[in-house]
């Protein structure tokens, strides 16, 4: 995973540094979240996509209410895109739309059509509800470290696993990316 670059206009600047610098999220206490996220596992695990949505439908709105967010929609979709450039091909697991407050994710592999693992699965649900709450806590959302901390702290809430410490390494234009391996390393202390 790699940080955006800093935008350039002051006022995003700002924004921006305020999100890559908020690495906390609170978190409910009670298990509603880890509850819903089972729901959503056993249907993803069923492949069936209406209750699919309807799993992820109302792990959004728990999760909207616990932050007092108006609530965000859901699609669900089959396979994911795949881009094909000269020298790259990528798959787009997820996606959000502020003006509509619309989330999609799609829970088939591009090129097998293959369920998606349900880690990846939540962890895209996850990236997806934390860019929702970030257009109403900053008026915008970037790839920040900030952003990446919170959606892993949300994850693991919702998964019920321990939060990994992440280890970044700079990299040019004010970028970050995380070292894997230093990651992994400090998870096993």
């Amino acid at each position: 995973m790699v940080t955006d670059a800093p935008p350039r206009k002051k006022d995003n600047r700002k924004a921006f540094f305020a999100s890559d610098q908020l690495q906390s999220l609170l978190l409910p206490l009670d298990s509603k979240l880890p509850a819903l996220a089972r729901t959503i596992e056993t249907a993803v695990k069923s492949e069936a996509t209406a209750d699919v949505r309807r799993a992820c439908d109302e792990f959004l709105k728990a999760a909207s209410d616990f932050y007092r967010v108006p609530a965000c929609s859901v699609r669900v979709l089959a396979a994911r895109p795949l881009r094909v450039r000269e020298y790259s091909t990528t798959e787009l697991f997820g996606d959000y739309g502020p003006d509509a407050k619309m989330i999609r994710v799609w829970m088939r592999t591009a090129v097998r059509k293959d369920v998606t693992s349900f880690g990846t699965f939540l962890s895209t649900l996850c990236h997806e509800f934390c860019h929702h709450l970030d257009f109403h806590q900053f008026g915008n959302s970037w790839h920040t470290r900030g952003f990446y901390h919170r959606v892993a702290v949300l994850y693991h809430h919702s998964k019920g696993t321990p939060v990994k410490k992440l280890v970044w390494i700079p990299m040019p234009r004010e970028r970050w990316r995380i070292d894997w391996q230093r990651t992994r390393a400090t998870s096993r202390d």
